[in-house]
């Protein structure tokens, strides 16, 4: 493994030797979290469209779990959850004996828990500048560095979606010298309005709408700009969405002994630290249970690359797709966290711009390929990472 490894940077090595050739361009990569890859085929997105006549569509699969800050990370870094270690949006620190929660400003904000390297902090290593508006990690001190232009998520106001398309055309207006080259702007939407209504609500359809109007503006004021033949976009997500309800769930009370657990975190899935003497008790209690997988770590299929972070509990336990495992069935109509090869947690993707190929149909690839994506349009040397460029090597022009 690690042969194959050193083998697959060596690669990423010399694809980026030969992206230093030319000067780069410039790259924006936007996130509408919760963004099914269909959402375009159920609803009127012409701007998306657009950019998918003109430049690369494809389908995208999260890595596992199909959750918000596991595949932002992800995206990010080039590293599956179990290995840059925010395997969920929570999930029980061991060592410190306290859970880590995306909501808690007193974990989110610890970098401690952020493990690999984002790009842009490879960027700015190697003298690239980055602006960030809202990426999660962008802004906190991972390494010590943050993105040269960021914005801090907990700052209110918060700033709406059209002042932050403002924010990266003003930073595409700097001087050259000034200008950053990657800019990573994030958008919470759709997910809330899929959560609360549903894939297939009227609801959706018109958030969906007002998400691909916000592409054509944007669109619209990169042409007005001097540097606009030189600008890549790319449009993705981190999971998608599909419906549940308080009819489709297993109760963990009915099967569970308290007292054979130390600690029982997360949904979709949830990790289970047992006491010692009770994993097998645990795990007997569950495993012939209907509508969900059950593993001891060691066991979670290798296709999941999941299992050997000590922040994944001694039993994890997975739904099936549009079930829940829990005490308490949400009152949501839409869910997520679920096996990246499930359909409905797979994620849009459409780029354009002078290094993407016109009119391209790429096949199905993994988010961790994003981060060597980045860093070949960006002329700088990856980090060592789970992603490989040969994957997405086609969609670019040659």
């Amino acid at each position: 493994m690690k042969r194959l490894i050193t083998l697959l940077f060596l690669v990423n090595i010399i694809f980026y030797l030969q992206a230093k050739q030319k000067e780069p361009n410039y790259t924006i990569i936007i996130s509408l979290d919760g963004f099914r890859w269909d959402y375009p085929e159920m609803y009127s997105t012409p701007n998306l469209d657009k950019i998918a006549a003109h430049g690369v569509k494809a389908i995208m699969l999260p890595s596992f779990p199909a959750s918000t800050f596991p595949n932002h990370y992800t995206l990010a870094t080039g590293l599956v959850p179990d290995h840059h270690g925010i395997i969920n949006n929570t999930f029980w620190d061991v060592k410190a004996k306290k859970q880590y929660s995306m909501g808690d400003s007193a974990t989110r904000n610890n970098s401690d828990y952020y493990l690999g390297e984002p790009i842009w902090v490879t960027a700015q290593k190697q003298g690239v500048k980055t602006g960030n508006v809202y990426w999660v990690g962008s802004d906190i001190a991972i390494k010590g560095t943050y993105p040269t232009y960021h914005k801090f998520f907990s700052e209110k106001p918060r700033l709406s979606f059209e002042q932050r398309i403002d924010t990266v055309i003003s930073w595409l207006q700097k001087p050259k010298v000034e200008c950053p080259q990657l800019i990573m702007l994030y958008f919470e939407e759709p997910d809330g309005v899929g959560h609360h209504f549903g894939p297939k609500s009227k609801e959706i359809k018109n958030e969906v709408q007002y998400l691909d109007s916000l592409i054509g503006v944007l669109l619209t004021k990169i042409k007005s700009l001097p540097i606009a033949q030189k600008v890549n976009l790319i449009i993705t997500s981190d999971h998608g969405m599909t419906e549940i309800s308080k009819n489709r769930v297993v109760d963990m009370n009915l099967y569970l002994n308290p007292e054979w657990c130390e600690m029982i975190d997360g949904t979709t899935p949830t990790s289970i630290f047992t006491k010692p003497e009770c994993r097998d008790s645990v795990y007997n209690a569950l495993k012939k249970v209907a509508h969900i997988f059950v593993w001891k770590k060691e066991e979670i299929p290798t296709e999941l690359n999941y299992g050997s972070s000590d922040r994944i509990g001694d039993i994890v336990v997975a739904p099936e797709l549009g079930w829940q495992f829990t005490d308490k069935g949400r009152n949501l109509k839409g869910a997520h966290g679920y096996f990246p090869q499930s359909k409905d947690m797979q994620v849009v993707f459409r780029a354009c711009g002078p290094d993407f190929r016109k009119g391209y149909r790429s096949n199905s690839f993994s988010n961790v390929d994003i981060y060597p994506l980045l860093s070949h349009l960006l002329g700088i040397i990856p980090e060592n990472t789970d992603g490989q460029f040969q994957r997405v090597e086609k969609m670019l022009v040659p």
